[in-house]
């Protein structure tokens, strides 16, 4: 039996669900990391967690005239294993995926396109430090949005 309208007969809606630790700290990586690429690198904004497939880009930007897809990766300051290193083949053959499918769905395509990743290292107390790694290598030469 399905809850949902059992729920709605009676004038209810489920709760909300509630973000995992985890969650929240991406979600908060996320933040500081947007906020320090329009603060601090000038890039405007285009979207956050655009998702298609199973498949998601944290933030897409416009660094001047070059789109940006940003990977974010949020780890306690006193991690084994830094942010930028978290982005293996694995996570690089979906993202190559799913900014293809980005692309294919916009009207005008861009010039130029790029992935960056930016880490975000959170102390126990204190300033949250951002790192910010530009023009990772995801794209082989040539790649162009239309071939696979």
């Amino acid at each position: 039996m399905r809850i949902g309208p059992l729920l709605a007969w009676f004038g209810l809606s489920r709760p909300a669900a509630r973000e995992t630790a985890n969650q929240e700290t991406g979600r908060r990586g996320e933040d500081w990391a947007e906020a320090f690429l329009r603060r601090e690198k000038k890039f405007q904004i285009v979207t956050r967690n655009w998702r298609w497939n199973k498949g998601e880009i944290d933030l897409v930007c416009w660094d001047r005239e070059v789109l940006v897809f940003v990977e974010v990766k949020t780890r306690a300051a006193d991690a084994s294993v830094p942010g930028y290193y978290a982005v293996d083949q694995k996570k690089k053959d979906i993202l190559r995926r799913v900014f293809g499918d980005y692309l294919k769905q916009l009207k005008k395509k861009p010039a130029t396109f790029r992935f960056d990743v930016v880490e975000v290292s959170v102390p126990l107390n204190g300033k949250p430090e951002v790192l910010h790694f530009e023009n990772i290598p995801l794209f082989s030469k040539g790649y162009h949005w239309g071939k696979r």
